[in-house]
């Protein structure tokens, strides 16, 4: 059998390749509902008693094999002028949260008093996730409108945004008080990462129908006619958006282990496709399908960004190549797929090279799908220092890791010009310029590479066969990026080989890597430290899921039929 190494980190691990990443099987949304098809899930609206002016809950509630969980959700008539995604916000249009089991009435109750405060609320173990979410106002309005007045809405202008509300936050893991991620870690529903957090926005979803088309009705109903009901073609293109800023970058760096697990379960996979030997002909139809439809995605992409723009028109070109290349090139010859990775690399964009490379996993389902049973972690062993180390094994290491770093000149100020912080007023993660602003004595440890080339340079006068417990005696302030080496040893995709805190850094591309790996297809950033998204656009509603629609549906058909609803 033909060996194919995985991808070198020193490769994979750039921040511009990371902000190329794209969705894949492995991605969180699919692994979700490829479950709850595959498991034959249940979905019920068990409650919705929202008023005309569209205040009021609702409970949707999923079925599975050992469990059941609930969405309760909770509308707001909320003024315009409170309307805000901030983080600080204290006002939505909705809130939610996912109740584990079925909530009773007092249940019910206790919530409706905690969910739409938020972070000035609390809930208890019982609840597995917080979250609230904003409508997109003018399309809200086009659809309710629309609809009242007996037609379908304008699909150019759904196409144009994507969703009907965009979350501000989906909150799990014991914030505010709901349960640990190690109270369900075990159940297997939640193993693969952020299952929680999909499975809210995956019933939020439904919620938001079923919401637009309520208040539309209640508006033919004031106007003594029926409103039309929402094409289920148009229905089933909205996704959820969501808005994320730089709070969202900073947890790749402060989770390397998770980090790791994710980008190797990916290249994992990659490395399993490139080494078939010879590709079926069901499986070379199906990527050929599947290019097709991956370009009505790529051709309606839209961004106002500069960069982003830029690497839009760079993917559009590169999939002229690609159609060129498929044209002259047998897929039935010996190892198609290395073939083409090779071809990408050496040929297009880092775009198109990662497209290319989550491209390819799609035929082989039976092959891949395991590794994201691999990328959850147990942080718990791989924080303890190794002290034995001696002070060569650490050099070694480093200079393995962070040769990049370790040749960074870190005296000149635009390898150190800006420092990650917290801002007080606004409760968020910063980006700030270090020589402009009083900012450095609040830094957060958000340098990997400049810390480790600071431990590099102070163990240059200690023994190779000295013990980095000895020397931690010493230089204690060292503690924390040893630790970090010796995590990266251990788990080699754990590491952003990059400088985090240049003059040149893009925060959006940590953002851009986090949420493929959730599943997010178009991304719109709004500067280089934000982005909208939208998620599971194309999905099938819970009440249609079937394990023959429950995976591609990411990818578009290349002719979808938008059905006149019954008025």
């Amino acid at each position: 059998m033909t060996t194919i190494p995985r991808r070198d980190p020193n490769l994979v691990m750039r921040l511009a390749r990371l902000g190329s990443i794209h969705q894949s099987r492995l991605s969180f949304m699919r692994v979700l509902t490829r479950r709850l098809a595959r498991e034959g899930w249940q979905f019920e609206r068990t409650a919705f008693d929202v008023n005309s002016a569209g205040e009021g809950h609702a409970v949707y509630t999923a079925y599975g094999p050992e469990r059941a969980y609930s969405l309760i959700a909770f509308a707001h008539d909320l003024p315009p002028e409170k309307r805000s995604d901030r983080v600080i916000a204290d006002a939505w249009d909705t809130t939610f949260t996912l109740f584990d089991g079925v909530p009773s009435a007092e249940d019910i109750k206790r919530l409706s008093q905690n969910i739409p405060l938020q972070e000035a609320g609390r809930v208890t173990g019982s609840e597995l996730s917080v979250s609230r979410a904003n409508r997109s106002v003018r399309l809200w309005e086009h659809v309710v409108s629309s609809l009242a007045q007996g037609r379908q809405p304008d699909p150019n202008r759904i196409n144009a945004v994507g969703y009907l509300m965009r979350t501000t936050a989906v909150y799990g893991s014991g914030k505010l008080g709901a349960a640990d991620r190690e109270m369900i870690a075990d159940r297997p529903e939640f193993s693969a990462p952020f299952q929680v957090e999909m499975l809210s926005v995956y019933l939020t979803r439904w919620f938001v129908l079923d919401l637009v088309q309520h208040m539309a009705n209640q508006r033919a109903a004031a106007m003594g006619q029926d409103a039309a009901q929402l094409c289920p073609a148009i229905a089933r293109s909205m996704g959820i958006g969501n808005s994320t800023g730089l709070g969202m970058a900073p947890f790749l760096l402060n989770h390397p282990v998770l980090f790791n697990n994710w980008i190797a379960a990916r290249e994992a996979a990659i490395q399993t496709v490139r080494q078939i030997e010879t590709a079926s002909a069901s499986a070379i139809a199906l990527f050929r399908s599947l290019i097709a439809r991956g370009r009505v995605t790529i051709d309606t992409w839209q961004s106002e960004h500069p960069i982003q723009i830029t690497k839009i028109n760079a993917l559009r070109a590169d999939l002229l190549k690609l159609e060129e290349y498929l044209s002259e090139t047998d897929l039935s010859a010996r190892f198609p797929w290395d073939a083409l990775y090779r071809w990408a690399e050496g040929t297009l964009s880092l775009e198109g090279q990662e497209w290319i490379a989550s491209l390819i996993l799609e035929p082989y389902g039976a092959r891949v799908d395991k590794f994201a049973d691999e990328m959850s972690a147990d942080n718990t062993a791989t924080f303890r220092i190794a002290g034995a180390m001696s002070v060569k094994d650490l050099r070694a290491l480093l200079t393995d890791i962070y040769a990049w770093a370790i040749e960074t000149d870190w005296q000149a100020p635009e390898n150190r010009a800006r420092a990650w912080y917290v801002s007080e007023e606004k409760l968020e993660p910063r980006l700030g310029e270090r020589f402009e602003e009083p900012i450095e004595a609040f830094e957060q440890p958000l340098a990997p590479g400049r810390d480790a080339a600071q431990l590099f340079n102070a163990l240059a006068h200690w023994p190779d066969e000295a013990q980095v417990a000895d020397f931690l005696l010493r230089h204690p302030e060292h503690r924390h990026v040893l630790r970090r080496a010796q995590i990266v040893g251990r788990a080699p995709y754990a590491e952003i080989r990059d400088n985090t805190i240049s003059a040149q850094v893009l925060p959006i591309d940590m953002l851009r890597c986090k949420l493929a790996f959730f599943g997010a297809t178009q991304f719109d950033p709004r500067s280089d430290r934000w982005v909208r998204i939208c998620m599971y656009g194309g999905a099938p509603l819970p009440t249609e899921l079937t394990p023959e629609n429950a995976d591609f549906w990411v990818f578009p058909e290349t002719d979808p039929v938008f059905e006149e609803g019954a008025a």
